[in-house]
């Protein structure tokens, strides 16, 4: 699915902004056809942006059910014998959308984009009403997963990810058109061959207009021509995609009709690179990268996972201040707009599903105790394993093209040392593979599976582990965490496989400080780091380290977290801790 765009043939209209609203704890409104008119009751809500913050009421924050939003919009005139298409890049968790009165789109998954063709609804110069109806709920089929149990206060929503469960409509809503003959998807494939560069391209569209591609740089000059739905340009001389520098050359697609006219044309972004894993190296453009940053949630003060510009554009900021040069996308897809910007930042990025809290065994202090099984009929079973199937499909599909990814991540944390987690994700490992040939592909490994009891990792041609040891474990005994910790990772290193270290890090207070090794302080915050950066340095597999949180965030309520989780190197609203600063001596020392 392609993402819309101003060219010289399509034309784009944004819809956000103040949109009606209105909770429907009963789930009534589709049967009493709230789609049909005007929402009764409504207030504005702000889109793009989670709802939950947004209302001065903790019913609201903790809300779990159906809500609607609403909007009217006028189609323009001049698209008048077009084809007009809503998009929609994120609704969390599952839509069903209406123009008018009929029903257009409905979509699984809270952080890809889907997309209805309303050609048929709307008439050019007139207003069409928008309703969207938006489910938050989480249950065993779901990714991620979660389920409704019943307390003594009524219903209540239990999932198990450590990241508080944000919905709304998170990012942008366009209207937009296209000619009835037009491309449908774009796909480009990299290569390098001494110091030209190629461009494998393969085109899909609508009709049968021929097609074309052009290759610019980055000043304008064409570079490379070609012809046909799929061929291949060579780039002499090419300036390669590398960390730290995001050159793109831009590829323009255009379907041509018999009489030589463009009657369709869309852009795309390339950067020339490779990616591969050798033994225990992992290559960027033939050389090994050490990976340096962190995982990252998108997570703000009041607008909660709705996409924010300049929040974004302050983040890169900040990662270009401390000298780290990639972050994964936990746990879930992050805006498109992030994954453009890295691109052209030269940031390197582990793209992630929102597979995260498939472990039934993560209870205890931080969730609660629950009592489930992770893999059964009842539970985890192959009906949702076809659901993360799809959220494999839509994130490869959506990030395909993009330079700065180099890693696909398919689960966090999964329960991953029994017979029915080696069964749930041998396919979806296929799956992956079967997609994206060019990238590695891997998951986040949890330390309830250590070396030796892990059996999906024989799967993932990398390994990410998420480490806590001097927090979790050995809590404020940092040279006992030292010794287990290195045992550890020296297993792993038998593998001969890249090894990143895709979480570690200690709750922190801003300001809170104290003589000696004592848990939420700053000084033991750095000291934390520090002794892992010991252990990683002796560990010639270690190619990564990726600090858990850049930024402290919300989480769901317990005696665990404090205001949320507090592992964040910066504070919510950006300022930095003292770690901060210690991550900045180190690792800007490797620039």
């Amino acid at each position: 699915m392609l993402r819309p765009q101003d060219t010289a043939t399509r034309e784009r209209k944004r819809l956000d902004g103040l949109w009606q609203f209105a909770f429907d704890p009963a789930g009534e409104g589709s049967g009493a056809r709230w789609f049909a008119g005007p929402l009764a009751d409504a207030r504005e809500m702000p889109v793009p942006a989670s709802f939950n913050d947004i209302p001065a009421d903790p019913a609201a924050r903790d809300y779990a059910g159906d809500v609607w939003y609403q909007t009217t919009v006028r189609v323009p005139r001049g698209w008048a014998g077009r084809r007009v298409v809503l998009h929609f890049e994120s609704v969390t968790h599952r839509a069903t959308v209406w123009a008018g009165d009929i029903e257009v789109a409905s979509h699984e998954g809270g952080y890809t984009p889907f997309a209805a063709d309303i050609t048929d609804q709307v008439r050019a110069g007139e207003p069409v009403r928008v309703t969207v109806l938006v489910n938050n709920t989480l249950s065993f089929q779901s990714i991620p997963p979660g389920v409704i149990e019943d307390g003594p206060a009524g219903p209540r929503q239990r999932y198990w990810h450590d990241f508080f469960n944000y919905a709304g409509i998170h990012r942008s809503v366009w209207l937009h058109q296209t000619a009835a003959e037009h491309i449908t998807d774009i796909t480009v494939v990299t290569g390098l061959d001494g110091a030209d560069g190629t461009v494998g391209y393969t085109i899909e569209a609508e009709g049968s207009a021929r097609t074309r591609v052009v290759l610019r740089d980055a000043s304008g000059r064409v570079v490379a021509e070609g012809s046909g739905p799929r061929g291949e340009l060579r780039v002499e001389n090419v300036h390669r995609w590398a960390p730290g520098d995001g050159y793109l050359y831009d590829l323009e697609a255009q379907l041509v009709d018999d009489a030589g006219r463009v009657v369709d044309s869309y852009h795309q972004s390339v950067g020339v690179r490779t990616v591969k894993v050798s033994g225990n190296r992992f290559l960027i453009n033939g050389e090994p990268f050490h990976f340096t940053g962190f995982g990252k949630h998108e997570d703000l003060a009041v607008i909660g996972k709705g996409h924010n510009d300049a929040f974004m554009v302050h983040d890169f900021e900040l990662l270009d201040w401390i000298g780290a040069n990639s972050f994964r996308t936990s746990h879930y897809p992050y805006a498109e707009e992030v994954l453009d910007y890295a691109d052209r930042r030269g940031i390197v990025l582990i793209d992630e599903t929102a597979a995260v809290g498939l472990n039934m065994g993560l209870g205890g202090g931080i969730f609660g105790a629950q009592g489930y099984t992770t893999f059964s009929d009842d539970t985890i079973n192959e009906r949702t394993r076809e659901v993360h199937a799809q959220a494999i499909r839509e994130l490869v599909a959506r990030d395909k093209n993009h330079p700065s990814v180099v890693l696909w991540s398919i689960a966090n944390e999964p329960e991953s040392d029994t017979e029915g987690a080696e069964n749930y994700f041998r396919p979806l490992f296929d799956l992956v593979r079967g997609l994206d040939p060019t990238r590695p592909a891997g998951f986040v490994n949890v330390m309830l599976a250590p070396y030796g009891k892990c059996r999906v990792s024989q799967f993932a041609d990398v390994l990410m582990l998420n480490r806590y040891y001097g927090w979790y474990t050995h809590t404020g005994d940092l040279a006992a965490a030292e010794l287990a910790w290195e045992q550890e990772l020296r297993g792993w290193a038998g593998e001969n496989k890249p090894i990143i270290i895709t979480e570690y890090g200690a709750d922190t207070q801003p300001g809170l400080h104290a003589i000696g090794n004592q848990p939420w302080t700053e000084e033991y915050q750095v000291e934390y780091l520090d002794m892992n950066h010991r252990v990683f340095d002796r560990i010639d597999a270690v190619v990564g380290e990726q600090v858990w949180n850049f930024a402290d965030f919300a989480t769901t309520s317990g005696v665990m977290r404090v205001g949320g989780n507090k592992k964040g190197v910066f504070t919510r609203d950006r300022q930095p801790k003292a770690a901060a600063h210690a991550l900045r001596r180190r690792w800007r020392k490797k620039i």
